[in-house]
């Protein structure tokens, strides 16, 4: 957790004119356009079994529940403010917590924020704008984002897309509407040409209103996890590709930081802090383009 710390507290050395706000937490009524409403409570009251916890990954406690809440009420904030507050681009400091399915938590994810955070804007678009949004999940943690797959499985208004290790975790998969595997020690050149087909596929298949971008430091070939061997550059341009892709086509895009397991935690926040960097100069782009 102390990642999250450290690269907040670069942001307002480094890049002061990022402005930060405090997310509230999800609610019960937002988590259950997703979530079982068992699950939920289960969670809330600390009454999952310890088959279900366990494969959470770490014990519960109230501390734990406050922070699953307020991670995705910070998807939520980053999604309605690029959407609706005429950002373009905004972010939650942590989150992309993929591998929560409906019905259980999995993997250090509790809840499913992008998920979360999708079907709440699709809500409140359409109540606004008397029409569908059309949200694309771009999962680039180095995990496939199989909570994410399955909760949309079958949601022709979402589309997912995954790249990610095929021998990483989770070692079962699920099917995301685009799914590209990649094999262990793959480069920036491989991983970068896997990234432009995927996007092309994405753009000839589909017109998202909202981007959800997860933004994994865990491709980085210093992470612990990872298996890939990215290097700062390479993840530095995976970001201005995705950035530019969604920025070309005026979709707003909120992201999150997702994973991060680096032998030495800086290079994590070196990774996370190039994606910020992107992200700025994206924005102003945007407000000058609001001009």
């Amino acid at each position: 957790m102390g990642k999250y710390r450290v690269l907040r507290d670069r942001l307002a050395v480094e890049i002061p004119e990022i402005q930060t706000n405090v997310a509230e937490p999800a609610t019960d009524g937002e988590l259950a356009l997703v979530h079982a409403p068992h699950y939920i409570q289960a969670v809330a009251q600390g009454t999952l079994g310890d088959k279900a916890q366990r494969e959470i990954g770490f014990p519960w406690s109230p501390e734990m529940v406050a922070r699953s809440r307020r991670s995705t009420g910070a998807t939520i904030m980053a999604a309605r403010t690029a959407l609706f507050g005429r950002e373009g681009i905004a972010a939650n400091l942590a989150g992309g917590t993929h591998h929560a399915y409906a019905d259980k938590g999995s993997g250090f994810c509790v809840f499913n924020d992008a998920a979360v955070a999708t079907r709440l804007m699709q809500s409140e678009w359409s109540r606004q704008h008397r029409q569908p949004l059309k949200v694309a999940i771009i999962d680039l943690d180095v995990h496939q984002g199989n909570g994410t797959a399955h909760i949309f499985g079958k949601d022709d208004s979402v589309f997912t897309l995954s790249i990610h290790g095929a021998r990483n975790f989770p070692f079962a998969k699920e099917t995301s509407d685009l799914d590209l595997e990649l094999p262990d020690g793959c480069d920036d050149s491989a991983y970068l040409q896997a990234l432009e087909k995927a996007l092309e596929t994405l753009e000839n298949r589909f017109e998202p209103g909202l981007v959800i971008y997860l933004a994994g430091a865990d491709p980085h070939e210093g992470d612990r996890l990872g298996r890939l061997k990215l290097s700062f550059d390479g993840l530095e341009a995976r970001d201005r590709r995705v950035f530019d892709w969604a920025y070309q086509k005026a979709v707003p895009m909120a992201f999150a930081m997702a994973g991060g397991y680096g032998e030495n935690i800086a290079d994590t926040v070196q990774v996370q802090m190039n994606t910020y960097r992107v992200a700025y100069a994206y924005w102003q782009r945007w407000q000058n383009r609001s001009l």
